[in-house]
């Protein structure tokens, strides 16, 4: 019984098409590409993913269900509270995939639990779900256009298409869901 002018399916759709750019940007990327540095006070690619799967991760555990972490250390070095200096260590690329995969795969199972109604309060939940999941999507998109410019102006890598879905606009070159 959402007022919202998405549906919970539709932007489930949009948030797997944000992941799935955002992976396009780096799958062919070295571990030595991912874990370039612009300078030391400055993220890499490979911490841009692991936040983007953080921030899902601590959204979906902290408004619908509360979750244990995924990867302790990882969670940390993921936030964007860690002092840009400090975010060097990062995992190797097969770890890094693990942890934004299984982000993703438990704001899937929380989002259809809630979808489903397989919940108390279903229907403030669908409310819940509707704003994490724009917020989600929108952060994906956020930082998958740095991974970008990074890819693109730095490691002189072509980019892929960007997406393209009724539900997206641009602005200020970012992509967004909504508006």
């Amino acid at each position: 019984m959402t007022t919202s002018r998405f549906s919970i399916a539709e932007l489930l759709v949009e948030h797997d098409r944000a992941v799935a750019y955002t992976d396009e940007l780096w799958a062919d990327l070295t571990q030595d590409e991912v874990h370039w540095r612009p300078s030391p006070n400055s993220s890499a690619i490979g911490w841009h993913l692991g936040h983007q799967a953080a921030v899902s991760h601590y959204m979906v555990r902290n408004l619908t269900a509360a979750e244990p972490p995924i990867d302790d250390a990882l969670d940390r070095l993921m936030d964007s509270a860690t002092p840009e200096p400090d975010r060097g260590d990062l995992p190797d690329l097969a770890r890094l995939r693990g942890y934004r995969n299984t982000a993703a795969e438990r704001l899937h199972l929380r989002i259809g639990n809630i979808a489903s109604g397989d919940v108390g309060a279903p229907q403030q939940l669908e409310f819940i779900a509707v704003g994490l999941l724009l917020a989600v999507t929108n952060h994906e998109y956020q930082h998958s256009q740095w991974i970008g410019e990074v890819r693109s102006r730095d490691l002189g890598h072509p980019l892929p298409s960007r997406p393209t879905s009724d539900l997206l606009t641009e602005i200020d070159g970012y992509l967004v869901v909504g508006a």
